[in-house]
């Protein structure tokens, strides 16, 4: 499974959730810092040096999250940025809030 390569699509309701098996073989395909929350999204901390450095980042997630057409929650505190995924139409996790992990990672 190469996330890098795929694209995020379009997800509409009623299309189940990941379950904890799934959730599990897919985690192993992002960097361990991400954490399953509630088995319904997973999140990451990134620390930055500073203000503008984490803005200049933000910026970076959003402009992929335009291009993936998925876009996550973000959290910023000063020089820190949560960054939380989940598919909203489903409430919980789908292959597309995996694929915009792993692309995040690469940022």
């Amino acid at each position: 499974m190469d996330l890098g390569k795929k694209k995020c699509k379009p997800c509409e309701g009623g299309t189940p959730p990941m379950d904890k098996k799934e959730i599990e073989k897919y985690l192993q395909e992002i960097n361990e810092e991400w954490k399953v929350v509630d088995d319904k999204k997973i999140s990451r901390e990134f620390r930055l040096v500073n203000f503008r450095q984490a803005m200049d980042f933000v910026k970076k997630v959003a402009d992929l999250a335009e291009d993936e057409g998925h876009h996550p929650d973000i959290h910023i505190f000063y020089s820190r940025v949560v960054i939380e995924l989940k598919t909203h139409a489903i409430n919980g996790l789908s292959e597309n809030d995996f694929i915009l992990a792993y692309k995040i990672d690469q940022l």
